[in-house]
């Protein structure tokens, strides 16, 4: 390749961002007839020659590429350990919970006569099979919870709350809220007991307190006031 000086005059050189690849070509690449670089034939040694052509056969990385590479090899040796660690982690579920069944054809079992009665049972089953055999099939009581433990989420039974007596005559009513029940909403007034402490307040509808309109009258003027007040 013959090299025409004329031509690197007419390149801007300031501002270029091509101006760092001409220089290095300019600098490195061998003329075709003298087997030297036009900068050697031109103007001479170059003192960064030898730095150019280490530069052409050697590999250089950037510290902050050194530590990216370390970062990255680091990263993925724990991803790899962590779906490992996921793997076995299924595996072991999937071998707790898909066990063989301790029973055998012939042997009578309890179910569940949701699986036959609900709504995402398919209608043929529920024709062909309106109720369970009894002769082989056992029906599923609600309270044998102790057959199935695993069934035990699924089906909690509810406690059964007592309804305690009126602990006592109501004091005053000390804030309204509201209630969102059955797409409604109901109000619920805040009631302090007579002779009772802050943390055995209760809410209770209006029907549900006591003289409730005699205090209900005090509390919506008491509660005017305040209003008033900070007006």
């Amino acid at each position: 390749m013959e090299w025409n000086t004329n031509i690197m005059k007419d390149i801007p050189m300031t501002g270029s961002p091509f101006y760092p690849e001409i220089q290095l070509d300019y600098n490195t690449s061998q003329h075709s007839t003298t087997g030297k670089s036009p900068f050697l034939v031109e103007k001479g040694w170059n003192a960064l020659l030898p730095v150019y052509n280490l530069k052409k056969i050697i590999l250089t990385i950037h510290p902050t590429a050194k530590d990216f590479h370390v970062m990255w090899n680091r990263e993925c040796e724990t991803a790899e350990r962590c779906i490992a660690l996921v793997q076995e982690y299924k595996k072991q579920s999937h071998d707790n919970t898909n066990k063989e069944p301790d029973f055998r054809e012939g042997d009578q079992v309890l179910i569940d006569r949701e699986k036959f009665s609900g709504g995402k049972t398919d209608r043929r089953i529920l024709y062909e099979t309106p109720s369970v055999p009894s002769g082989f099939v056992q029906s599923f009581p609600p309270n044998s919870f102790n057959r199935f433990p695993s069934r035990n989420k699924s089906h909690t039974p509810q406690d059964i709350v007592e309804v305690e007596d009126f602990p006592g005559p109501v004091k005053k009513i000390m804030k309204a809220g509201k209630i969102r029940l059955n797409v409604k909403d109901h109000r619920q007034y805040l009631v302090r007991l007579k002779n009772q402490t802050a943390d055995k307040d209760r809410w209770l509808a209006e029907d549900a307190i006591p003289n409730g309109e005699i205090l209900l009258r005090g509390f919506r003027v008491s509660w005017r006031s305040e209003k008033s007040h900070q007006l």
